[in-house]
């Protein structure tokens, strides 16, 4: 293994938390390896003036890390899994996942529960996933669209009061030590979270494979057939983050459950699916969840958004 290694990462404070913490499990897994890390700034990062949807892409968060790559300036990317297309860019890969975090969204606010948000409380949600099954449980809400890091969002609740609530990732407050802040974490049953939520995900050049090897030290199989089955379904749908759709897989022992749903923009329609299997069913799984949606209806819902 080479002496020396550097990361590319983008430069937001969760980014950078995360990014150390898989500096620090390399240098565990491979003991007098040096690691260095690169600030990367990425189209996502510099554009914070309009709702991600409307920016939206392959490679929002992900292009100028991914040409690093390409270029050997970094030789490997953290990413938070949910902003990377499902498929492969030509010539890289995803060489490794550690372990899941709470894959689950996350409520901040003075109200106690999502559900006890009074009608026309104000939430803030840049997620058109979020927004839909926020509509769905309450019409009445007035949902707005919020940008910035992690701090920025939480203080329009907790220090300029301008909002009543923010959704967040609950594994992003974990990564930067701030799950104190959760007022709630929301149930699956009332928000599905966004495919592979809580995965981090490890891109290499896929034909550096002593790095790969390496690397397989740090990854974990069972969040690897979770983000597999989720992935695996968003691609059958042809969704990326225009379009409102949730998966969460979960594996427990030799089984795995996936559950689906796709909704319409305002909430009213929201289909839904939930499948079991072996967890080498992973893939298979996540096909048979997106056909299932399809023939509910979920092509035309796609359409009408894209």
């Amino acid at each position: 293994m080479r002496p020396k290694l550097t990361i590319g990462s983008r430069g937001s404070k969760l980014a950078l938390t995360q990014t150390n913490q898989v500096a620090d499990m390399i240098r565990a897994a491979i003991p007098g390896v040096e690691v260095d890390i690169t600030i990367i700034s990425t189209r996502g990062d510099r554009i914070l003036d309009k709702p991600l949807a409307e920016i939206g892409g392959k490679g929002l968060f992900t292009e100028e890390l991914e040409a690093a790559l390409r270029d050997g300036s970094i030789d490997l990317a953290v990413h938070s899994l949910k902003d990377l297309p499902t498929d492969d860019p030509e010539g890289l890969c995803i060489a490794a996942s550690p372990k899941r975090l709470t894959p689950n969204d996350a409520l901040v606010s003075k109200y106690e529960s999502l559900k006890a948000l009074p009608a026309g409380a104000t939430v803030g949600t840049s997620s058109l996933r979020r927004k839909a099954q926020l509509l769905a449980m309450n019409p009445e809400l007035n949902i707005v669209d919020i940008r910035g890091n992690i701090d920025t969002r939480m203080g329009k609740v907790t220090e300029t009061a301008e909002l009543d609530a923010v959704i967040l990732a609950c594994a992003g407050l974990e990564r930067i030590d701030r799950a104190d802040a959760i007022t709630e974490v929301i149930a699956p049953e009332d928000m599905l979270p966004a495919a592979s939520q809580g995965v981090l995900g490890i891109q290499t050049r896929a034909d550096d494979t002593e790095l790969r090897e390496a690397l397989s030290a740090i990854h974990d199989s069972n969040t690897y057939a979770e983000a597999l089955a989720e992935r695996t379904l968003l691609a059958g749908l042809g969704g990326g983050c225009q379009v409102p759709i949730g998966a969460l897989a979960k594996v427990e022992g030799e089984t795995i459950t996936l559950e689906a749903c796709v909704c319409s923009l305002d909430g009213l329609t929201i289909l839904r699916s939930t499948l079991n299997g072996g967890v080498d069913t992973a893939q298979a799984l996540g096909q048979q969840a997106a056909q299932d949606l399809l023939t509910q209806g979920a092509d035309a819902i796609v359409a009408d958004i894209v």
